[in-house]
């Protein structure tokens, strides 16, 4: 038994198919079989049923589960000798959802890449629901994105908390307020993300509008991005709801259509992402310090004290 036998049943285990497990491990699919058959008749069990998909026994589920333990010790002990000799190095793929990705890498990017030379940060913009799925089958080693999630499975590394601002047209009657409460917002002019956005649930969920599927019905131009909503409140009329961090580039003429919330500010809480098992734990932390370390210090100062958690 090998760790390398290890990696190939659980990424089989987690891909359910040969030939996409495979290509993960960067082998070909019958060297991938060879080997897992080998181990198979090593432990004298069958771990796999060959199915399409490809299904894992009774008996297998208890050697995957094996198999996790081990491969991240594994891990443990290279990050330790890599701690022993002062290396910071290697690869971590990181999923961030695409309210965040253009506001919050540019302010941590080039400064980490800076500080740690050696590790490669792969980044990808992705919904939540793929940044969870990549996260459990190991596509991701961790996410940055809204929280809880309330996954068993996973670990939630507070970042910071994001304060919900409103934009205002001109043309509407609420412009002429100097702060707002939810309940201000006429829910018709509201301007929404497409379905798929972490952000279109926490603004309907401020707004009560998932309690009225009539109200639902007037979101016909539901967009693809906030500088999209943006441009909408911009040009017609209308309402959105912004993240601060969306905020932060603004001109002074676009910051006076802001309009902030009076007394229990709506936040979201941003957070770092991985499977409770994951191993790259050193990667992690330098990660957070190097987002903690380069965000305003508006945000730094954002407590959920006396705020309106929306999720």
């Amino acid at each position: 038994m090998t760790l390398i036998q290890l990696e190939y049943i659980l990424a089989l285990h987690s891909l359910k198919h040969f030939g996409k497990a495979a290509e993960k491990c960067h082998i070909s699919q019958p060297s991938l079989s060879m080997q897992v058959q080998k181990l198979e008749e090593e432990l004298g069990v069958q771990v796999f049923v060959r199915s399409n998909p490809v299904a894992t026994t009774d008996t297998g589920v208890i050697v995957i589960e094996q198999a996790k333990k081990i491969m991240a010790e594994a891990g443990m002990m290279q990050q330790l000798i890599e701690q022993e000799k002062d290396i910071v190095g290697g690869t971590i793929k990181i999923g961030i959802i695409p309210t965040l990705a253009p506001y919050l890498l540019p302010l941590f990017i080039q400064s980490f890449i800076k500080k740690y030379p050696k590790v490669r940060l792969s980044v990808h913009e992705l919904m939540t629901e793929n940044i969870v799925r990549q996260l459990k089958n190991g596509s991701l080693d961790a996410g940055i994105m809204a929280t809880p999630l309330k996954i068993n499975e996973l670990k939630e590394d507070f970042l910071f908390h994001e304060k919900f601002v409103a934009y205002v047209s001109r043309k509407e009657k609420i412009f002429t307020k100097k702060y707002l409460l939810p309940n201000d917002i006429d829910v018709n002019k509201m301007w929404l993300l497409e379905e798929g956005h972490c952000l279109r649930t926490q603004v309907m969920n401020l707004c009560a509008l998932q309690k009225d599927a009539s109200i639902e019905k007037h979101f016909d131009y539901a967009a693809g991005s906030i500088e999209t909503l943006k441009r909408f409140v911009e040009k017609n009329d209308g309402i959105t709801l912004l993240p601060e961090l969306a905020t932060l580039d603004m001109s002074s003429s676009k910051k006076n259509m802001l309009r902030y919330f009076k007394n229990a500010t709506p936040v979201r809480e941003i957070s770092m992402v991985t499977l409770k098992t994951f191993t790259k734990t050193r990667l992690v932390h330098i990660l957070k310090e190097s987002i903690v370390e380069n965000i305003p210090d508006t945000l730094k100062n954002n407590t959920n004290a006396g705020s309106l958690n929306v999720y």
